[in-house]
């Protein structure tokens, strides 16, 4: 055959047509496959250790060959959550959270969904889940979320990718977010394959791969991004008070943290040349840099972690500022002082500051006239501290007055509630019960108790260590993360305390004087609501007005609170058709733990014994034991439980 006639015989393949699972991703999923086995050869010079492990390396390294500079921009978090460390509640906390109020366009709840419904089952999906060994969350932020509009379609295409990828269907859900500057989407995906065998996704399709993907996914829709775009990224980025893109790129081509003309003046850097020449200039200004020489800055080995926090406080301004609508306070970031000073206050505010890792935090309008931003202890449950809600916020890393007066009063290691019964009845003050003093340090002994760290002997009888005090300092830093400690005073908002039968925070207040109150903001939104408090206490005959002067009844608290009870034992009666069985002091009731009530004068839990039922304070200690049977004793303002399997008494 001639040579002439040899272009008769070449194969010109066109671009494929087909889509989803075109004959690259089967390609790539046989390849993975194959790898998969050679997963513990040993790696290429230059690779990482264990690079080649798990699915998806070989996508890794064909993901993004086609994006250029233009590109369009995806920041891709991940995390992968070991869920027996975690806990067993892990997984549907973050669900709860990423389907929070004030998420989606309209400022509602979030809405998840998955690969083919747009209302996906979270509680099914958790369940499901729930022997996975582990879980892998990501945040997709794509730089021009606004544009794309349709990020569920988005998600849905890239996570169709990630399974040719990876050769496995994947089950995820997904909740999209609107609430920042920056829209993005949350991806919850379970830790099994479609052979119910652990999915193991390579480091590298998760450090690359998938950004890479999104990235390639992003400039399809959208088209690469314009020069004019290019410029107006950069641009911005100059004058920022945080670490930027451009901060990278000077990171990156610095030698031994210089920056000189001659480095500037490379090809690579063209594009980019009179921006980072602005943003030196600018990290000059904030003293972050210096030019040592003509073209030639030195950056401080400081800037980064300045930066950061910098760009942290800006965020956080932001988002004080957005919780005020246009109020005008102080504001202020809550941290722990060494004399335990403590801040009361409304919740006008909460979120999560870091979405990855679900940690919270409250915007509380002070009684002293300022707005505070408290970072929340790790496993803080949001729904705790309802908007309006009054709470206390204090720090815990300073030693405890409980736990300094425990040991003081303990003789040969043994504490007592009867000698320090005694000694409170000789101290005592018209506003405060000595049985609800000794009651509090036996909450805060079963507290250390449950830590191991003291011992209860006999009723009203506790071993006590040496050190005590320290020892629980500690106990609370490490239970507490950060050492803040954050207690809900009332679930509700001042407005409605001040005309509700039950003993309430304003309540409180009233009895001792409304001391420490501002005269601005809260603070002096509160004076207000005591006024008409104090009025409706009188209406209610609870309370007698003597020229300016508010005379309140004797055991105010302890009346309203029985009213309250009642009142809710009442409604509970007519609802299941049970008996209202009143607990009385130094009496044992018991029952199966129903369910929790909320009411003005705190939180109740309901026992039921199959005829009646009893209604008595709440512990967080007892949720666990929702629907079995539970005993408990009242002593005056002193609750005993008892569970079934006895290992000591839980205040």
């Amino acid at each position: 055959m001639s040579r002439s006639n040899d272009h008769h015989f070449r194969i010109r393949p066109g671009t494929p047509k087909q889509r989803g699972d075109a004959f690259i991703n089967k390609v790539l999923r046989q390849t993975n496959k194959a790898g998969a086995k050679l997963g513990n050869t040993i790696d290429k010079a230059g690779q990482r250790p264990g690079s080649r492990l798990g699915r998806g390396h070989v996508a890794a390294r064909f993901a993004g060959a086609s994006l250029t500079p233009n590109a369009r921009r995806v920041t891709i978090k991940a995390r992968l959550v070991h869920l027996a460390k975690a806990g067993p509640r892990s997984a549907a906390t973050h669900l709860r959270y990423i389907e929070r109020e004030g998420v989606d366009r309209q400022g509602g709840p979030g809405h998840a969904y998955g690969p083919t419904t747009d209302a996906a089952d979270t509680a099914a999906f958790e369940e499901r889940g729930r022997e996975d060994r582990h879980q892998f969350r990501f945040i997709v932020s794509p730089e021009d979320a606004e544009q794309l509009d349709d990020l569920r379609t988005y998600t849905r295409h890239l996570m169709a990718q990630m399974e040719a990828d990876l050769g496995t269907r994947l089950d995820w859900v997904a909740v999209d977010h609107w609430n920042t500057d920056n829209p993005h989407t949350h991806v919850v995906l379970c830790g099994k394959d479609d052979t119910n065998k652990d999915l193991i996704i390579s480091r590298d399709y998760i450090a690359e791969g998938m950004r890479h993907r999104a990235a390639e996914l992003a400039t399809e829709w959208l088209g690469p991004r314009t020069e004019l775009e290019i410029h107006r990224t950069m641009q911005r980025e100059v004058d920022q008070e945080r670490w930027t893109g451009l901060d990278r790129t000077l990171q990156r081509v610095a030698m031994d943290g210089l920056v000189g003309a001659e480095t500037l003046a490379e090809p690579r850097l063209q594009r980019q040349r009179q921006v980072l020449i602005g943003r030196l200039q600018r990290l000059r200004s904030m003293g972050l840099a210096n030019e040592q020489l003509p073209g030639t800055w030195a950056i401080h080995a400081e800037a980064e972690p300045t930066l950061r926090a910098m760009g942290e406080r800006g965020d956080i301004i932001c988002t004080m500022q957005r919780a005020m609508s246009g109020k005008q306070r102080e504001l202020a970031v809550f941290q722990p002082s060494e004399d335990g000073r403590a801040i009361v206050g409304r919740v006008i505010g909460k979120g999560l500051a870091d979405e990855m890792y679900d940690k919270g935090y409250l915007i509380v309008d002070g009684t002293d006239g300022k707005a505070h931003y408290v970072a929340l202890p790790p496993r803080s449950e949001l729904e705790q501290y309802p908007t309006g809600a009054v709470v206390e916020v204090k720090g815990s890393t300073d030693m405890r007055a409980a736990d300094r007066n425990i040991a003081a009063l303990s003789v040969d290691g043994i504490y007592r509630t009867d000698h320090h019964l005694a000694l409170a009845q000789s101290q005592a003050t018209p506003d405060r019960d000595p049985r609800d003093v000794v009651a509090a340090h036996v909450r805060r002994l079963e507290a250390l108790r449950r830590a191991g760290i003291v011992e209860r002997v006999n009723e009203g009888v506790w071993r006590v260590p040496d050190g005590l005090a320290e020892r629980g300092r500690q106990y609370d830093a490490q239970r507490l993360g950060g050492g803040v400690s954050v207690e809900l005073k009332s679930h509700l908002p001042i407005e409605q305390q001040a005309r509700v039968i039950g003993a309430t925070w304003l309540d409180q207040q009233l009895i001792g004087g409304g001391n420490g109150l501002g005269d601005v903001g809260f603070g002096s939104e509160v004076k207000d609501a005591l006024q008409q408090r104090a009025e409706f206490l009188v209406e209610q005959g609870l309370a007698e007005r003597r020229g300016k002067r508010v005379i309140l009844a004797r055991n105010l608290l302890a009346t309203l609170r029985g009213r309250e009870l009642a009142k809710a034992a009442q409604d509970i009666a007519a609802e299941t058709g049970r008996e209202h069985r009143p607990v009385t002091d130094g009496n044992r009731v018991a029952g199966i733990y129903r369910r929790s009530i909320m009411l003005a004068s705190g939180r109740f839990a309901m026992l039921d014994d199959g005829v009646g039922f009893s209604l008595v304070p709440w512990r967080s200690v007892i949720e666990p034991w929702l629907g079995q049977k539970l005993a408990v004793s009242v002593h005056g303002n002193q609750v005993s439980w008892e569970f079934r399997r006895q290992l000591g008494t839980v205040i």
